[in-house]
């Protein structure tokens, strides 16, 4: 019989690690912190393994039904492993080679990790805002870590002061759903709005406040005024963490609150995620055209991005929930791979962040211009690659759901964004290097970077194992 301990055994694990790694780096003497760095790896691993073995073959609820272990929590506390692993191996290349290299980088990492697999698991409001928090707090002294960078420290600044604003709107929200409804527990939450003894013009505000606080945490407009600041301003290895893992736990929490919470209240957030998309995607990528910083550039990507996402939550189909699910996976690797080329360009004097830095690379290293190119294609969304299957299946998704002109709008502003993308190749390809200094880096750091820019076109090839995964979240 299983109990409810077990369901936190990979929590579990991953917190106990924390504490030790944080033990290790406090006497550690060691100036590149190796002890550190591989102990968080291994950490990570282990948080993996514990992920997969003790996943159920069915959905667990536990402690009250304030945590589940199902289908979906799993997938995405393995893909948050994994992916933060690869990022941390990115982050400790940059962080040695720009003499940034603190154990604390990594210590604060894996508290958030622990963060989003909470946020993975939540059955309930408090514990959604529990992890949520954690992460949070784990995020803003990361973007803060670069202490003699004014950029940095106004970035940590913005982040911290509208991050808590956003909180204080989901607690706002949490607290005028339990009015209503006398439950912060999603089942019971659905099922007091199901028996329609309530008020639910209340219950509407209550939730309109839950999603702006989720949009925000997303980076979807209008609330997404921290993401090209922070983006920015943040180190690169920062950055790169922000845009990948915590995407998938927002994800999470957005379904688990919007599917399992507010499912009886769907025409109302199909409403609200709808005018959300369409201006994120007109947002995100109208302005990315202007940009001059890719850092930047890429943030308001990410708005973009958002906006794709929601329109699988719009379908409010399982199969649209696990459209949006590939979506988010997708884009993760993309973004992992697009900074982790940033890191391989840069020095200690040169963060090699701006589009003129990406001239001519395909004459300073053929290879590396190639990977960018794929991870261009594929955030633009050109076959065969991994993003144009992404966006073909929300979109499929939307079509059948009915939301035809929205789709249609989707599919303009996608070829709005094109352009920028293809910029990139364009300068790469087609415009004179401005420096032929080589491209220094480690043979590991090639050799992960070659993976997951060819994992971007070999996934695309064959996109059905991944949504077999993505489907299977949402099956039951």
């Amino acid at each position: 019989m299983r109990t409810d301990l077990i369901s936190l055994i990979p929590e579990i694990t991953l917190l106990v690690m924390a504490c030790l790694v944080l033990i290790i780096d406090a006497f550690s003497k060691d100036p590149l912190h190796k002890s550190t760095y591989y102990m968080t790896q291994l950490s990570l691993l282990l948080t993996f393994i514990a992920v997969i073995y003790y996943s159920p073959d069915y959905s667990y609820v536990a402690f009250n039904a304030s945590f589940i272990t199902d289908a979906m929590s799993v997938s995405l506390k393995a893909f948050i492993c994994a992916i933060t692993l690869v990022v941390f191996f990115y982050s400790y290349e940059y962080l040695k080679e720009h003499e940034l290299l603190k154990g604390e980088y990594f210590i604060l990492g894996l508290f958030a990790v622990l963060g989003m697999m909470i946020m993975s698991s939540a059955y309930h409001l408090l514990s959604i805002y529990l992890g949520l928090e954690l992460l949070s707090l784990s995020l803003y002294a990361m973007v803060a870590m670069q202490r003699e960078s004014t950029f940095a420290t106004e970035a940590a600044i913005k982040y911290f002061v509208l991050g808590a604003l956003a909180s204080g709107m989901l607690l706002y929200g949490i607290s005028m759903v339990y009015g209503v409804t006398g439950s912060l527990q999603f089942t019971d939450i659905a099922d007091t709005i199901n028996n329609g003894t309530i008020d639910k013009i209340y219950l509407v505000y209550g939730m309109i406040f839950l999603i702006v606080g989720m949009a925000f945490k997303l980076g979807a407009a209008p609330f997404h005024m921290w993401v090209p600041d922070v983006y920015q301003g943040a180190p690169t290895s920062v950055t790169l963490f922000i845009s990948s893992a915590p995407k998938l736990a927002a994800f999470a929490m957005t379904v688990r609150i919007l599917s399992d919470g507010l499912s009886p209240l769907i025409e109302d957030w199909q409403s609200i995620l709808s005018v959300l998309a369409v201006l994120s995607m007109a947002v995100g990528n109208i302005i990315a055209i202007a940009q001059t910083n890719i850092k930047r550039m890429l943030a308001y990507s990410t708005i973009a991005h958002v906006g794709y996402l929601f329109l699988g939550l719009i379908s409010g189909t399982a199969s649209g929930f696990a459209g949006s699910m590939f979506y988010i996976i997708s884009y993760a690797f993309m973004s992992m791979g697009a900074f982790g080329i940033i890191i391989l360009l840069g020095r200690y004097d040169l963060e090699a962040d701006s589009l003129d830095d990406f001239k001519g690379l395909s004459v300073r290293n053929r290879w590396f211009a190639f990977i960018m190119l794929c991870l261009m294609f594929s955030m633009a969304g050109v076959p065969p690659f991994l993003g144009f299957w992404s966006k073909w299946f929300v979109l499929k998704e939307l079509v059948a759901s009915g939301f035809i002109e929205l789709a249609a709008i989707s599919v303009f502003f996608s070829i709005i964004g094109v352009y920028y993308y293809l910029r990139i190749v364009k300068l790469m390809y087609f415009d004179n290097p401005e420096t032929m200094s080589a491209i220094k880096a480690t043979q590991q750091m090639r050799v992960v970077l070659t993976i997951n820019g060819i994992l971007i076109l070999f996934i695309g090839l064959a996109p059905n194992s991944l949504m077999h995964i993505c489907l299977s979240a949402f099956s039951g």
